[in-house]
C-alpha cells in the first residue's frame, strides 16, 4: 500500500534564486581570486553581488516565506542534540532539519565576515577594498590576512561540506534535497503550513533586492571618493 503525501510550497521563489545565485557568486569569487590580474575587476564586482544577496537574506529571514524565515529553523542546543541522536521532531523534514540550520547559519555569518573583511582589504598593489580608508592600516592589515587566508579556506571548507553533505543525504538517506530547491515544493507524509510564494510577496522580495542591490552600490561607491 502506497503511503500518500502532500505537496507542500516549502521554498518560495525568492529564497530559491537567492540560493543558487549566491552560489553560482561563490564560486566566481573563488575561482577570480585564484586567477588574480584583471580577474579582480570581477572579484570586486562578485564581492558586492554577495553584499546584496547577504542584505537580502537577512532581510528575508525576517519577512520571507514561512520556511525561510530564521525563525522556523532556529533551534536550540537540546534539539540539535536529540536530532543527532537520531530522535528527530516531526517538523524536523519539512524546512532545514537542525543540523541544515546550523550550516546555514555558519555559511551566512562566514560569508558576512568574509565580504566584511573584503570590504576592507588592500593587496597593496591595485587593489583595495572601499572601507580602508575609515579605519587604520593595523585594521586593514587584518581584515587582508583574515580575508586571503582563514576566510577564504573557512569558505570553501563549508561549502565543500556542505556539498558533501548535500550528497550524503541524497545518495545514502535517499532524501529529496535539491528538486525542492528548484521548484520549491516538498512531498511530506502530513500536511505542514506552506511558504507564501505569491505574486505580492514575489513584488516585495524584488523591492528588497533592489534596495539591496543599491546598498552594495552605493557602498562601491566610497572608493571613488578615494581619489583627489
Amino acid at each position: 500500500m502506497t503511503t500518500p503525501t502532500h505537496t507542500v510550497r516549502i521554498w518560495d521563489l525568492p529564497t530559491r534564486v537567492f540560493h543558487w545565485a549566491l552560489a553560482a557568486s561563490v564560486i566566481g569569487l573563488v575561482v577570480t581570486a585564484k586567477v588574480g590580474g584583471n580577474a579582480m575587476e570581477w572579484h570586486f564586482r562578485l564581492g558586492y553581488l554577495v553584499l546584496a544577496l547577504l542584505v537580502f537574506r537577512i532581510v528575508w529571514g525576517v519577512i520571507g516565506g514561512r520556511w525561510s524565515r530564521f525563525a522556523a529553523f532556529l533551534y536550540s542546543p537540546a534539539r540539535l542534540l536529540r536530532y543527532l541522536r537520531g530522535m528527530p521532531h516531526a517538523d524536523d523534514a519539512i524546512g532545514h532539519s537542525p543540523l541544515g540550520a546550523l550550516s546555514v547559519f555558519t555559511l551566512l555569518a562566514v560569508l558576512v565576515a568574509q565580504v566584511a573583511t573584503g570590504l576592507l582589504s588592500d593587496d597593496e598593489i591595485a587593489f583595495a577594498g572601499p572601507l580602508t580608508r575609515f579605519v587604520s592600516n593595523a585594521v586593514v592589515g587584518q581584515a587582508t590576512g583574515y580575508h586571503k587566508e582563514i576566510g577564504q579556506y573557512l569558505v570553501l571548507g563549508l561549502v565543500g561540506l556542505h556539498v558533501v553533505a548535500v550528497l550524503f543525504y541524497v545518495l545514502v538517506r535517499r532524501q529529496r534535497l535539491v528538486r525542492p530547491m528548484l521548484h520549491g515544493d516538498k512531498d511530506l507524509p502530513t500536511p505542514a503550513t506552506p511558504s507564501r510564494d505569491d505574486a505580492a510577496s514575489r513584488m516585495m522580495a524584488l523591492v528588497v533586492l533592489g534596495l539591496s542591490l543599491a546598498l552594495a552600490w552605493w557602498v562601491s561607491t566610497l572608493s571613488a571618493a578615494m581619489t583627489f
